[in-house]
């Protein structure tokens, strides 16, 4: 694939730092989540309701982020949403009741919900079809990255007051939205009315129903199942971990640390080669069945060196299907990047609501529940992958 113009280098630096910040203090609250909760006498339901707020604002407004960086431009959708992660932060810093946690994770939802479709919209204005792939997977691993040191970071910071964490993401979200209005802005004016979608009153319940007939609509339930196993892994990994095998907050801030960099290698290094040689689906095939087989690979109790491998595992092949289908999604929408985007999220988002809520439900009925669960679903989506011959079709013509 072609590389990256020097004109689209700096801004997706910014892009990637953005979104890195925004998800290094989401990150932070992994390892910390079991000690965090027994302040509150909570467990895993709890900890299912509490990720699953910042799903269901991200539900609600990732579409209207969308839409508002058609008609209003990249720049102020990024820097505002910013500025609500930084809120969050700080509320979630000093919050002293379940209550004002989930409050503070909503904002954050809001934040991030209209913060992603409007960087992916930009990485699609700058980049052409055949470096669009690369740029989507350098924002997927920026994202991977602020889940990576999050954790790492949440566990040993957290060593000089559990919530001193969020005090540092907040200062983090505060620099990056600084540096947010040095960016250029790609959506000239001229063209905003003309991106503006014929529907952008409907109910979010009018634009689901409008993504069924997009060309693309396979595309994105698949993003919500990948979703969907992603959180049934993350939610309870470390409640699951704590159980089973007594590890402490910097134990399992390496073993997410650890895991989730194999996955920022494979996007930044690996996507592209993978892509040319085995082609969007067949990827996306094969990801889906190592994904599925490593979460019932984690049921079985070995030890450190073991846990280290699934979860490398189950981070590398996690990797290539987002980008993937961004990528596929953003090359079908035309010029209604923005759109798409934001219908991207929100099929994420759903995905973000239903994983943590199911799997902390399953989690205080049998602690391998989600695992199980997660592995069904994530080997169901074979199906949705069917219609690679169409999807090829598609490819095709978004390049002509």
């Amino acid at each position: 694939m072609s590389s990256l113009s020097k004109s689209a280098k700096f801004p997706l630096f910014i892009l990637m730092l953005n979104l890195f910040i925004a998800l290094l203090g989401q990150g932070m609250v992994i390892p910390i989540l079991p000690e965090y909760l027994k302040q509150f006498n909570a467990a895993g339901a709890a900890a299912g309701y509490l990720i699953a707020a910042f799903g269901a604002a991200q539900f609600i407004f990732s579409p209207i982020g969308g839409q508002l960086s058609d008609r209003l431009g990249r720049k102020p959708m990024l820097i505002a949403g910013l500025l609500l992660t930084v809120v969050s932060d700080l509320m979630f810093a000093v919050g002293d009741t379940l209550t004002l946690l989930y409050i503070a994770r909503f904002i954050g939802g809001i934040g991030v919900g209209i913060m992603v479709p409007a960087n992916m919209a930009y990485v699609a204005d700058i980049t052409t079809p055949d470096t669009r792939a690369k740029g989507m997977g350098y924002l997927g691993a920026a994202m991977n990255l602020g889940m990576v040191l999050g954790p790492g970071l949440g566990g040993l910071i957290a060593e000089l007051g559990i919530r001193i964490p969020y005090f540092f993401a907040g200062g983090l979200g505060f620099i990056a939205m600084l540096l947010s209005f040095f960016m250029p802005e790609t959506l000239p004016k001229s063209l905003r009315t003309a991106a503006k979608p014929a529907g952008s009153r409907d109910s979010i319940r009018g634009m689901l129903m409008s993504s069924f007939r997009t060309s693309y609509f396979g595309y994105l339930l698949l993003i919500l199942i990948i979703t969907f196993g992603l959180m049934n892994y993350e939610t309870v990994y470390a409640l699951f971990v704590e159980q089973k095998y007594g590890y402490d907050a910097a134990q399992i801030s390496i073993l997410i640390t650890v895991g989730a960099v194999i996955g920022i290698v494979v996007q930044v290094w690996l996507l592209d080669w993978f892509i040319k040689k085995l082609g969007e689906m067949k990827l996306i095939r094969i990801s889906l069945i190592m994904t599925a087989a490593a979460l019932l690979l984690m049921i079985v109790k070995v030890n450190l060196v073991y846990l280290l491998l699934v979860s490398g595992l189950f981070f590398a092949f996690n990797a290539f299907m987002r980008p993937t289908l961004s990528t596929l999604i953003a090359n079908s929408a035309g010029d209604r990047q923005g759109y798409a985007a934001g219908l991207t999220t929100t099929y994420t988002s759903i995905g973000s609501i239903l994983g943590p809520v199911i799997a902390g439900q399953l989690f205080d009925w049998h602690i391998y529940m989600p695992y199980l669960l997660g592995a069904v679903i994530l080997m169901s989506a074979l199906f949705l992958t069917a219609r690679a011959p169409i999807i090829k079709q598609e490819r095709m013509a978004a390049h002509d």
